[in-house]
């Protein structure tokens, strides 16, 4: 491994942050624009400490310490247990540069994991409850998945346990982005819709974001963030080699523009004239699902996965919104768990041979959607509703009526500009 390459590419991680930041608030209400972008901060903020203080004795890494335990006559390696506060990661010369480079990453991805759910309760999701339910995320939550797929547990060892090839995830489309995107939909849930969202007859009012120029710069910086991700992690995890790295670019710039195109055209047919907010979606939409196999699968897989999760996200957001009456201003559940469990499966049918058949890598795959359908989703929800209780998640009436940055900063993000009047909202 090129320890300089992989730190460079860890480097480039926050931009993913940046972008999906200003993806978030450039798709909710102008009210809410600051809020958005603090509440982003403080995520970032949260998800690092507590994942540095707790959540990465937990997360582990390959080779390191690890809590098994055994049923049906199989070691399972379910819990990491380093030392809390990062104790056993050395940073001296002669000290092996992974668990460090792990560590490092690992701060980023969680961060990058927390903000998801941000977008999905724009307008109406508290500060602290955010910054509560990041802390959540960060000490238990990713740490015990990420253990499990990247930190040698259970699922990086289905060749040993069950003699099929290990559940793979590459850049984190289950390790971020499905996580994520399921704590979005368990937010979501919990809060209900933003008011004047749905009539009384379930009829849904359309509340367009604030700023598409912001969103679609966003994009772009995402594309990068997103390169060093995937890089990073298939150095680290994997073991792949900088030339391989060569791949990763070229996939993740084929899956973005494949998403995009794809909402493009579907919303240029559908509509007669393309959407902007939800082609920016594609874009991420492409890059999340490509992120499962990153340069393990060949370019043409790559526009093919791209494509069908452009697709996927244009119609999974109308069924979310218009049918099940789930409020996501920003698209996260559909991008971000919808993509990502794409994304997952689609790398069972284009895994290189070297992964074992078809079947196989379908199978291994299919073991870690399973696991995150019935098993992480759930112990999501739960604690979240329990944390609910703790601290309530939505804003109060007067709240939802003024905006989150009159309400809880006491400023809105653009003071100097006439703002649209919501009279159309029943107080």
């Amino acid at each position: 491994m090129n320890l300089p390459f992989c730190l460079i590419s860890i480097m480039l991680i926050p931009l993913a942050s940046a972008g999906l930041a200003l993806i978030h608030q450039g798709l909710g209400r102008s009210r809410s624009a600051a809020h958005a972008m603090l509440a982003t901060l403080c995520a970032l903020a949260v998800a690092a400490i507590v994942f540095v203080a707790i959540g990465f004795s937990f997360a582990g890494f390959p080779s390191g310490l690890a809590h098994t335990f055994s049923a049906a006559g199989i070691a399972w390696d379910w819990l990491g247990a380093e030392p809390f506060f990062a104790r056993g990661v050395h940073f001296d010369p002669t000290a092996d540069p992974r668990p460090a480079l792990t560590l490092c990453l690992q701060i980023f991805a969680v961060g990058l994991a927390a903000i998801i759910p941000i977008s999905a309760g724009s307008d109406r999701w508290r500060l602290g409850p955010i910054c509560a339910a990041t802390a959540l995320l960060a000490a238990f939550l990713y740490p015990v998945f990420s253990h499990w797929v990247l930190g040698g547990g259970w699922l990086a060892d289905l060749g040993g346990t069950f003699g099929i090839p290990a559940f793979t995830d590459l850049g984190g489309a289950a390790v971020i982005q499905a996580l994520g995107g399921f704590m979005a939909l368990s937010v979501v849930w919990i809060l209900g819709p933003r008011r004047g969202k749905y009539s009384a007859d379930g009829i849904a009012t359309a509340i367009p974001g604030h700023n598409i120029v912001l969103v679609l710069l966003g994009c772009l910086l995402a594309l990068v963030g997103w390169i060093g991700l995937d890089a990073a992690a298939s150095m680290l995890f994997y073991a792949a080699e900088p030339i391989q790295i060569v791949a990763i670019v070229i996939n993740a710039a084929l899956s973005a523009s494949a998403g995009a195109l794809a909402v493009v055209l579907t919303t240029r047919i559908r509509y007669r004239k393309p959407d902007a907010s939800l082609s920016a979606n594609g874009w991420i939409a492409g890059l999340v699902a490509g992120s499962a196999g990153c340069g393990l699968v060949t370019p043409a897989a790559a526009v093919f996965i791209g494509l069908v999760a452009g697709v996927l996200v244009a119609f999974l957001i109308e069924i979310l919104e218009l049918r099940l009456l789930l409020d996501d201003p920003g698209g996260a559940i559909s991008v971000h768990a919808g993509a990502g469990l794409w994304g997952l499966l689609a790398f069972g049918f284009f895994a290189p041979p070297t992964a074992g058949s078809i079947a196989e890598s379908l199978l291994a795959q299919l073991i870690g959607i399973a696991t995150l359908l019935g098993l992480m989703l759930p112990l999501i929800h739960a604690l979240n509703l329990l944390l609910n209780r703790i601290f309530p998640y939505r804003v109060d009436r007067d709240g939802d009526w003024q905006g989150m940055d009159i309400r809880e900063l006491g400023a809105g993000a653009y003071p100097e500009f006439v703002i649209h009047a919501d009279e159309f909202i029943p107080r």
